[in-house]
């Protein structure tokens, strides 16, 4: 009888070689984090001793600057025109407290023959000049506001709104008929509350204000009557009623008709640029200090201690980060924002941060770096600031973090999903940032006077050890391609439809075919790989499959619905995106079309690297050609689908 062989030492040994490498892996997380830091506070110490009083007292005012937009946005608005029209009004008046109370207009008495308007209780007479006219218009303006401010303190709220109307935006090919409700009833158009009275009349008895007018559905109208209009050829017309008040975030889509604005948030867009101000003096200090050390060569101090460049990047960032950490907190807390929109506007602060590292890697003197910056300061601010501006119009705001922050500051709901479709292509961007610039965090290339182009494919090169790399980094490539794509969606979605939808398929064949084949060409021009065909069908291959894979990302664009629009779905649909929910499409074909940009990324890129493979004009060539052939295949895509 023999015996069975035991398990017991050996499922001890693999407990202790588990632990041993916990353990390992646990001294090696605490020598990193010793190491960051370590250098951290070395960053901290070193640039505090280099900031002069003149650099202080600048970002003294950067900080007074942002606190006072977002200060005057609070307050509603900076109001540059403050007592720009005198008018002339009795202390008695039943309009003085409006005038009164109007930030643009002066109280003057009637005696007093420098004015633009002397306003009685019936009349208002009107200066014969344009100066006179506007002057009138801020006085309906400050009538308007004030009765609302009055209607809004009454406890009877039906009384002072009789008519409430919700306003909702449609498709353009979706238009509900005349006299049809939304819900597919019949009558007059989203009325809520007490019904209209009688025509003539509000529902609400006889209005206390003078001189008032009723329009046709019996609610209170703020335009001239006929009469005012006879007068007005004498220079005098007929008083407003008192009435209505603009919200301060803009853009009310229920509530009394006189409620109801355009839905352009400015002053909540005001505010979260407040945001944004900050972050531009940080990343010039950031951006300095990491020039400072290739000019200087006080970098050889860090690159021959025993620290990785992760480790000396990382530290050097860190007290920048937490700086804008903490000046973003400070401006949430002083206009009102909570978590969300610090969590918002955090990501955008690290892009910049990974935007500015890589351009001081890249520029050969201060000059470059300037240059460097403040186009990164502009493209970011675009990118943050354009979407945002169709906040509550439509999913396109949803690109911009910023809209994160107006729908913050308004108390409305965010869902995880379209807070990860607006911040999450901006974090995957300044990761791979920063991996880009750690690659030339070396000698060769931190303390050597090459140009920025040839930096960048040093970076890009950097990154390619083997043929599977060239996959790596061209789904890498997707966040930056996506932030590309959709900017170009948001400044070409004002323009008509059939002009914007041939620029959104030409910009999506540039920015793909440049990120599929740069690094290619950067790996062949550094003799990364032999120059035969062979090879460069297989790293085209290589490079499809990886943009193939890292593509389908770009999914997270359903979740904000922008494959409803025609522009969403021009961008995203070539790719494969959004195919399941379109209508009239069979799933077999659905399929088809799924897989067909791997044969089209896997053809491109092979051409691209085909170029590439001879010299820098064969390149250019070939990139044109694969932007061709891209550009057909997305017209013939977008054509079937209709």
């Amino acid at each position: 009888m023999t015996d069975e062989p035991s398990t017991d030492g050996d499922s001890s040994s693999d407990r202790d070689g588990i632990r041993a490498r916990l353990a390992h892996l646990w001294t090696q997380l605490v020598a990193h984090a010793r190491a960051v830091t370590r250098i951290a506070r070395w960053e901290v110490s070193r640039s505090a001793g280099t900031v002069d009083r003149r650099t202080a007292v600048l970002g003294l005012v950067a900080l007074v600057v942002a606190g006072g937009i977002a200060a005057g946005a609070a307050g509603g608005g900076v109001a540059l025109d403050r007592d720009l029209y005198r008018v002339g009004i009795a202390a008695d008046s039943p309009y003085y407290d409006a005038v009164e109370q109007s930030p643009t207009l002066d109280p003057r008495p009637i005696s007093d023959a420098n004015v633009e308007l002397i306003v009685t209780e019936r009349h208002v007479s009107v200066a014969d000049t344009r100066t006179g006219d506007a002057a009138y218009g801020a006085f309906r303006d400050a009538v308007e506001s004030y009765n609302e401010r009055q209607m809004l303190a009454e406890e009877n709220e039906s009384a002072a709104f009789p008519v409430v109307v919700t306003l909702q935006y449609r498709e353009r090919g979706a238009l509900v008929p005349a006299g049809s409700r939304v819900d597919g009833g019949s009558g007059g158009a989203g009325t809520a509350g007490d019904s209209a009275g009688p025509s003539g009349t509000d529902g609400a008895g006889e209005s206390d204000s003078p001189a008032d007018t009723t329009t046709g559905d019996g609610s209170v109208g703020t335009g001239p009557s006929a009469s005012d209009a006879a007068a007005a050829d004498d220079g005098e017309v007929g008083a407003p009623p008192l009435g209505g008040a603009a919200s301060l975030f803009g853009g009310d889509t229920s509530g009394s008709p006189a409620n109801i604005n355009p839905p352009f948030p400015f002053a909540s867009l005001v505010l979260a640029f407040a945001f944004l101000v900050p972050m531009n003096f940080v990343i010039q200090a950031y951006g300095s200090s990491i020039l400072n050390e290739r000019i200087n060569r006080r970098g050889e101090l860090l690159l021959v201690a025993p620290v990785s460049p992760g480790d000396i990047v990382a530290g050097k960032t860190l007290p920048y980060l937490l700086g804008t950490v903490a000046i973003t907190t400070v401006i949430a807390a002083a206009v009102g924002g909570g978590l969300v929109s610090i969590a918002a506007v955090v990501p955008v602060g690290l892009l910049f941060l990974s935007a500015t590292f890589v351009g001081a890697m890249f520029a050969r003197s201060f000059k470059e770096l300037t240059f460097v910056t403040v186009t990164v300061s502009v493209f970011l601010t675009t990118y943050t600031f354009v979407p945002a501006i169709f906040t509550n119009v439509t999913p396109i705001a949803l690109i911009s973090p910023l809209t994160l922050v107006v729908r913050d500051l308004g108390g409305g709901s965010i869902p995880l999903g379209e807070f990860a479709f607006s911040v999450a292509p901006i974090l995957l961007a300044a990761v791979v940032l920063f991996l880009l610039g750690t690659g030339v965090y070396r000698e060769e290339d931190m303390f050597t006077q090459r140009s920025v182009p040839l930096k960048f494919l040093d970076a890009l090169d950097s990154r390619i050890s083997r043929p599977r790399s060239v996959a790596s980094l061209s789904a890498l490539s997707i966040p930056f391609v996506f932030i590309a794509e959709l900017l170009a969606i948001a400044v070409l979605f004002i323009l008509p439809i059939d002009v914007t939808v041939p620029l959104v398929l030409v910009a999506v064949a540039v920015v793909e075919e440049f990120a599929k084949s740069l690094h290619v060409y950067a790996a062949f021009e550094k003799g990364r790989f032999a120059r035969t065909i062979r090879t460069s069908l297989v790293l085209g291959g290589l490079s499809g499959l990886g943009f193939f894979v890292g593509e389908k990302f770009t999914a997270i664009a359903q979740i904000a619905g922008l494959q409803s629009l025609t522009l969403g779905q021009t961008a995203f649909a070539p790719a494969g995106i959004g195919l399941a929910d379109s209508a009239g499409v069979v799933p077999l074909v659905a399929v088809g079309l799924l897989l067909a940009p791997l044969v089209l990324h896997a053809v491109t890129a092979s051409v691209t690297a085909l170029g590439a493979s001879r010299s820098k004009s064969a390149y250019a060539l070939s990139l044109v050609g694969a932007i061709a052939i891209h550009l057909v295949y997305n017209l013939q895509v977008v054509s079937f689908l209709g």
